[in-house]
């Protein structure tokens, strides 16, 4: 996955509370077998006016103009501020997935459910834990300046507002290092990829049995 190590972007308020993953990204579009492809059904039920089906143009379909992403002050967020209980429902993967390819770096909320909070650091997705009033405030600034900005950086674990005041947050450290690096669980398991050959080379000279075929 992409390291993170310092994100700027453009903040998109999601001004709801529990936002559960159904909504974040509908079952209908959880049938696909691979991994990619779901950005464009991100909030489907809230950004367009008809239903939405897998393998549907987004061209052909009818936005709701009155959807914070399709407001045209938010185009290209990157950033999603958002209310307590984020990503709580159902332990769907694909909501991360949709949030990342979408464009999301990093979520900034008082509050997460757990499943979705793990999800997001194992997909490189940054979900930022702040107090309800900084939040709040961020929202104030967010509604107040129109391209407000905010910049996100981990090894210093601090969000940087426009104006260079600073607020820290923390993070788990071994979840971070992960983050810097780029490490999803396959890659952490790769980084040993020579012990783990070695480890197997000397088994089957102990065990040679073990390389048999059944035919």
């Amino acid at each position: 996955m992409e390291p993170f190590r310092i994100h700027a972007g453009l903040v998109a308020p999601m001004d709801r509370e529990n936002v559960d993953t159904d909504a974040i990204i509908p079952k209908q579009f959880l049938k696909s077998i691979r991994k990619s492809g779901f950005g464009p059904n991100l909030f489907d039920a809230w950004r367009y006016l008809d239903p939405g089906e897998p393998g549907q143009d987004p061209a052909s379909r009818h936005p709701n103009p009155d959807f914070v992403l399709n407001q045209r002050r938010y185009q290209g967020a990157s950033i999603l501020l958002a209310r307590k209980n984020f990503g709580c429902g159902s332990s769907r993967e694909h909501a991360p997935w949709a949030l990342q390819q979408y464009g999301f770096r990093s979520l900034i909320a008082p509050s997460y459910a757990d499943i979705f909070f793990n999800n997001c650091f194992k997909n490189g997705l940054l979900p930022i834990v702040l107090s309800e009033f900084q939040v709040a405030a961020l929202f104030d600034e967010a509604a107040a300046f129109i391209g407000y900005r905010l910049t996100i950086d981990l090894e210093r674990q601090v969000v940087v507002k426009p104006d260079g005041a600073e607020i820290g947050f923390e993070v788990e450290p071994f979840r971070k290092f992960c983050l810097l690096g780029g490490y999803d669980d396959i890659a952490l398991t790769l980084r040993h990829a020579d012990k783990i050959k070695a480890f197997e080379a000397e088994r089957l000279l102990k065990q040679p049995w073990l390389a048999t075929t059944v035919a």
